[in-house]
């Protein structure tokens, strides 16, 4: 079949990769000049199988509470005129309940192991790099109440077939060094040696080059204006070409992995979509030798924070700001990320110059992706994978491939019918 995948990030690539390796005849096409510059560009870094617990959780609201009014605050909620964010908002709620947080658990780590499984299989067939680090992620805790409620469901984790160790803080800094001179006291850790980390932009890059050698096609600077539909099925996908004029792309099936943008696509045609843009921030730092900085990727608890290593660079991610499709960075979040990173290492001294970066996570308010078919039986869906599209991208692009190919996905996965 002749495949449109509308979005070349990381979950855009990844599908048009499998879909390729299905015998597919694929075009991508994007609004950027290249793949991977919006939200794949600068996350957090982390291949995290074992943070499957989605943000709605029982104990959210009340941090969430906690944390109005402050400019800094890890989940920060600006409330606007858009219906839509309320009703994000509402329904974020419902699935902070216990039972749902249990299912959407399960569901998130289905996906995430069958994904980590595959890119090991997909770096192994092709030799291809992209500042990866395989010694784990450590989460990090600094008060007892939080590590004791984190530890609370590692007996679901474990039963899954995970491999946690819980960590005192001194097992802490022995098993990441550079803790040493953390300006805050530990409490404790857990550290999920098969986790991983990588720069999910220079995978994407690399990816969408042996992606053309497979023959998918790519097409940037290309806008997506909207699809049209006859007789019940996708007609054609109307784009704006390379030179601003009106051009009409048809295929035999198109899939929408425009991450927080596929909902203002979608709804001309009637889909309605749990989709909300949940503005994440970073910090990139360059390294040098004298500098003593983390060589595990980590996790901060209370911070809601990552650290990973990404070669001679430190990524610092993290936060999340409900403030509609607004990418501008706001000072105050930006210094808390480089005061953060101060208080755990200060032995990084080149941090006078870091680079700043702002993107948009396509979340759901179960943070569950919406992967699968629509009421139109060629268009399908690979968007809304929160913070863990770098976690799931290949796992969402393989069962993808097997939804529009027409065949049972290789693990039981939550899928969507929009």
């Amino acid at each position: 079949m002749k495949v449109l995948v509308l979005g070349a990030g990381v979950i855009g690539t990844t599908t048009a990769w499998y879909l390729a390796c299905a015998g597919h005849e694929v075009l991508v096409v994007d609004r950027q000049p290249e793949p991977a510059l919006e939200t794949s560009y600068a996350n957090g870094g982390q291949i995290s199988v074992s943070h499957a617990q989605p943000w709605a959780n029982p104990g959210a609201p009340l941090k969430i509470l906690k944390w109005l009014g402050r400019e800094d605050a890890p989940l920060l909620f600006r409330p606007t005129a858009d219906a839509a964010q309320w009703l994000w908002g509402m329904r974020f709620l419902l699935e902070c309940l216990p039972g749902r947080t249990r299912r959407n658990t399960v569901n998130a780590l289905s996906l995430a192991r069958y994904s980590a499984q595959l890119l090991a299989q997909l770096r192994a067939q092709t030799g291809m790099r992209y500042d990866e680090q395989t010694l784990g992620i450590l989460q990090l805790f600094f008060t007892a109440k939080d590590f004791d409620q984190a530890c609370m469901p590692l007996a679901l984790l474990r039963k899954a077939g995970l491999e946690l160790r819980q960590l005192s803080a001194a097992q802490c800094v022995d098993t990441e060094p550079a803790l040493s001179g953390a300006g805050v006291p530990i409490v404790g850790g857990i550290h999920a040696p098969g986790d991983e980390s990588g720069d999910a932009h220079l995978f994407t890059l690399r990816l969408s080059e042996r992606a053309r050698a497979a023959g998918v096609r790519f097409r940037f600077n290309v806008n997506v204006r909207a699809i049209e539909v006859c007789a019940g099925r996708v007609e054609r996908v109307i784009i704006d070409d390379e030179t601003g004029i009106d051009e009409s792309l048809r295929a035999d099936a198109t899939v929408v992995a425009l991450g927080s943008y596929s909902p203002m696509l979608l709804r001309p045609l009637g889909i309605a979509i749990p989709v909300y843009p949940v503005k994440g921030y970073s910090l990139t730092l360059a390294l040098t030798d004298s500098d003593v900085a983390p060589r595990l990727s980590l996790s901060d608890d209370s911070r809601k924070l990552v650290f990973s290593r990404l070669g001679d660079r430190l990524r610092v991610a993290g936060t999340a700001e409900l403030n509609g499709y607004d990418t501008s960075l706001n000072d105050a979040r930006c210094d808390a990320l480089l005061r953060r990173t101060r208080q755990l290492f200060p032995g990084i001294t080149g941090n006078e110059d870091p680079h700043y970066w702002t993107g948009l996570r396509p979340a759901t308010p179960s943070n569950q992706p919406l992967i699968g078919a629509t009421r139109f039986p060629n268009l399908f869906l690979n968007t809304g994978h929160g913070t863990l599209g770098w976690t799931m991208a290949c796992g969402s692009g393989k069962v993808i491939a097997d939804v529009v190919s027409g065949r049972e996905p290789e693990v039981p996965v939550a899928l969507t019918s929009a």
